[in-house]
């Protein structure tokens, strides 16, 4: 699986940065990883373990550690640190940066950028977009949509209804996020999220018709950038010798990128509404997530129903 990057510049427009000390090679950094590094421990001389490829967040607490110390202590700390490798420093709060700071900086040739947000709030915004960033992704074959607040991926065969399913269903008010091939990411060991190819995003193909512009068909509110996947409905053919689930009392998963997303099999054939099975598919499925299993319960009720009958007919 490919590894993915974020430059420190698309960062810097994300969270409207602002470039204390532009380093010669500033538009060329490249972000690997999404966890972040305070230099508190590091600015006081501990650098063993030291996460250089991170990106490192100054906040109040350092700033006033460094304040503490005198000209000269400040200059060696600060030259042992931007001596690493580190891709930028980032300082939070609004804080000035210190000249000692700015001076070693240059020297060593590293970036430092400011913000006047709350570090806290910073680090919890750049974690979240680090992970969307730098998440492990695929591109599937199928349809993405929302349905009722559920992310509803759609897959099957080409020809079996996937798009016309979307369409019908952004006519009953619900959100279409993407057609054809959907980009999927990673972003959590338990969490896929869903998303649309730049170049085809918004437009859904039918055949017959041919390509259509869904958000200047049905307005904004038709179409969404990204969605979490809740269920995966498989779209197949109708064969009479097959035999489908009729209670749903066992849950079936399709696992994507070792993430385990609930599955379930949709028979096609004529006189099906799929897009009123698509969201009564939806529906149950958040109804099981609040922990009320409709399959369950109808079960217990006949087994009980049939415990009382055999009971009473001795």
């Amino acid at each position: 699986m490919n590894k993915y990057t974020v430059k420190l510049s698309v960062l810097e427009k994300e969270f409207s940065l602002q470039v204390v000390n532009r380093s010669t090679d500033y538009d060329n950094i490249e972000i690997t990883t999404p966890d972040i590094n305070r230099p508190a421990i590091q600015l006081a001389g501990f650098y063993e373990y030291f996460g250089e490829k991170r990106m490192q967040i100054m906040g109040t607490v350092e700033t006033e550690y460094m304040k503490s110390l005198t000209h000269e202590q400040r200059l060696e700390s600060f030259d042992k640190f931007f001596s690493w490798n580190i891709p930028a420093l980032v300082i939070c709060h609004g804080k000035e940066t210190l000249d000692e700071c700015l001076e070693m900086a240059r020297k060593h040739n590293k970036s430092v950028l400011s913000t006047d947000r709350d570090t806290s709030d910073f680090i919890a915004g750049l974690v979240l977009s680090l992970k969307n960033h730098l998440a492990p992704r695929i591109t599937r074959h199928g349809v993405l949509v929302e349905v009722y607040g559920e992310g509803i991926l759609l897959l099957g065969e080409s020809g079996v209804g996937k798009s016309e399913t979307a369409i019908e269903l952004v006519k009953r008010g619900h959100r279409l996020i993407a057609d054809d091939a959907v980009e999927l990411k990673k972003i959590s060991d338990n969490d896929l999220i869903g998303t649309a190819p730049e170049m085809i995003r918004h437009y859904v193909e039918l055949r017959g018709i041919g390509v259509v512009n869904v958000r200047k068909l049905y307005g904004m509110g038709a179409v969404k950038t990204a969605e979490k996947v809740d269920l995966v409905v498989n779209l197949e053919q109708w064969q009479e010798e097959m035999v489908y689930d009729r209670l749903g009392i066992e849950n079936q998963y399709m696992t994507i990128m070792g993430v385990d997303v609930p599955s379930l099999t949709v028979p096609v054939k004529p006189g099906r509404n799929l897009a009123v099975i698509v969201e009564v598919a939806a529906m149950n499925n958040r109804q099981k997530k609040l922990g009320n299993n409709t399959a369950a319960e109808f079960s217990q009720r006949v087994n009980e129903f049939f415990d009382v009958g055999f009971s009473e007919s001795f």
